[in-house]
């Protein structure tokens, strides 16, 4: 074996990953945005409190989806085979640091913040659903990346009022 064949060997290991390894960044991801949002709920203004409410329960949901998932015997094999890491793996993994928005966060900040979140979510599981085999897992991505477009476009209808209409929400 050569130099050239170990370091491309090495690479493809790199971009594999179990489906239980993507699902727990996945579900460590969602549990962060719960928690995030959460958090943010006593310091947003009233004008966008509603939704960052109904983000963190969103959240909690996709993180409830996961820990089901996770308890299903019927689908331990899959679990454990591998697939490709997606292209948005880095970007997705990136959202796992929480930025800190201070004690009187802006509005706008928020929700920027909150769509490129849901961005790189409906990317990442868009992507995943696509590479996963047939079944519940790549039913639950096809769910998510549905969920979390739905997500982004409601955001942007919000922003773009906030930001072009005075805060009028």
């Amino acid at each position: 074996m050569t130099q050239t064949d170990t370091t491309h060997g090495l690479e493809r290991l790199r971009g594999k990953a179990t489906v239980r390894e993507i699902l727990e960044v996945a579900a460590s991801f969602e549990a962060g945005a719960r928690d995030f949002y959460s958090a943010l709920i006593p310091k947003v203004s009233k004008r966008i409190r509603y939704l960052v409410e109904d983000l963190a329960a969103e959240e909690q949901a996709h993180s409830d989806l996961f820990g089901a998932l996770a308890r299903r015997g019927d689908i331990a094999e899959q679990i454990q085979s591998e697939i490709e890491r997606p292209a948005s793996d880095s970007r997705f993994s990136d959202c796992l640091h929480l930025p800190n928005l201070g004690e009187q966060p802006d509005d706008q900040e928020v929700l920027r913040y909150a769509m490129g979140r849901e961005h790189a979510a409906m990317l990442h599981y868009g992507e995943l659903a696509q590479t996963t085999p047939d079944g519940p897992i790549r039913d639950l991505f096809q769910y998510l990346a549905g969920e979390e477009t739905k997500h982004k476009l409601e955001l942007e209808k919000i922003y773009y009022a906030t930001v072009y209409r005075g805060g009028g929400v």
